[in-house]
This record gives structure tokens, C-alpha cells and sequence, in this order.
């Protein structure tokens, strides 16, 4: 595992496509039961470093209900988006994902975790690579679909707060998607049970 996440931090496959130098963002260990597969790292965490280190990140954590040092414990959880480096900003916000990183890095970095008892597919990039033609027409549709999907995955919206609005109006989220999504990861941060 450590030499796949040697190659992939030095990975500049898309250099040419970057605003700035490459800098993969990737957090994760053979020991990891829970998988967060994201869209791409936004600009302060090109800076920091650090996968989620932003408002974003914060939203995320509270929807686990989880602490920061939970969070980047990378035996709990490995951290992995679907664009490893900073894809710039278009018209209205961050840039889709490199779509060069998941088919050349996905596979070997999951087939290095046995471990892992759920993935969690952030937006609708995570969701269209891994659920393919099993998502429905939406990603609201998606995600109010949830336990279709359990135990292997478990698609959200993204955290950012630009989606705010997406949370207002969709009460369930909040009331029934999140509890259960709680009920999930708490054992699995917890005890050496299977899921």
C-alpha cells in the first residue's frame, strides 16, 4: 500500500490540464473499513494538503458524527476522490474531476483495502463511475434511494454549502438519511464486527 500511494502522490499524468502543479490528495491503509469516495480536492485543499480540509469537510464529518482525528485516522476511514489533484474553477464553482485519476488509480488503491465494509459516493461523479446504470434519474433520486444500494454503497449529496438549498428542501436527508448513515459507521469505527 505504501509504494501505490507513493505512485499515486507523485502521479502528473494530467499535469497539462492543471492550474497549478500536481498535488494527488488521497488518505488510505490496508486496515480501512469505511470508504469516502469524493469528486476532487477544492482550492484550500490544494493548499493544505489535507483531503477535506475545508467547510465541506466539516459538513461531512458532522453527517457521520464524527471527530477530526476520527476522520483522518486512515485505519478507520480512507478518503479518495474521483479527481486526486485541484481541477481549477469553471463558470460556476470547482471543475468536474480529472476523469483520468479513477480508472487509472481506483481498482489497485480498492483491491489494496480487504478491509472496507462501505463506501460512501459523494455526488453525482462517485455516483455515475460506481453505480453505473443502477442510479436512478437524479441524484436526489439517488440518494432517497439509499438502502437500494446498501450494504456495499451508500450515495450523498456533496457536503458543500453551496447545496444548502438541496438540504432545505429535502427534509428526509437530514431525518432519515443521516440517522441511518450514523447507525452504519458507528459500529464499524468501533468494533471488529462484520458489517
Amino acid at each position: 500500500m505504501d509504494k501505490l500511494l507513493n505512485e499515486i502522490r507523485h502521479c502528473s499524468l494530467c499535469k497539462e490540464h492543471l492550474p497549478y502543479a500536481p498535488r494527488p490528495i488521497i488518505q488510505a491503509s490496508a486496515s480501512a473499513r469505511i470508504l469516502v469516495i469524493g469528486q476532487a480536492p477544492g482550492m484550500k485543499v490544494q493548499q493544505s494538503g489535507i483531503p477535506w480540509d475545508d467547510a465541506s469537510g466539516d459538513t461531512l464529518r458532522s453527517w457521520l458524527g464524527v471527530s477530526r482525528e476520527t476522520f483522518y485516522n486512515d485505519k478507520l476511514l480512507a478518503l479518495i476522490p474521483m479527481g486526486f489533484c485541484y481541477p481549477g474553477t469553471g463558470k460556476s464553482g470547482d471543475l468536474p474531476p480529472r476523469p483520468e485519476c479513477a480508472p487509472l488509480w481506483h481498482q489497485p488503491v480498492l483491491e489494496s483495502m480487504p478491509e472496507v465494509r462501505l463506501t460512501l459516493l459523494i455526488g453525482q461523479y462517485a455516483q455515475a463511475y460506481y453505480l453505473k446504470n443502477r442510479r436512478k434519474s437524479t441524484l436526489t433520486e439517488t440518494v432517497k434511494s439509499y438502502q437500494t444500494y446498501l450494504p456495499e454503497y451508500l450515495p450523498l449529496p456533496h457536503p458543500s454549502p453551496r447545496n444548502n438549498i438541496w438540504q432545505k428542501k429535502n427534509s428526509w436527508f437530514r431525518e432519515d438519511v443521516l440517522p441511518t448513515l450514523q447507525s452504519i459507521i458507528l459500529p464499524l469505527l468501533t468494533t471488529n464486527n462484520e458489517y
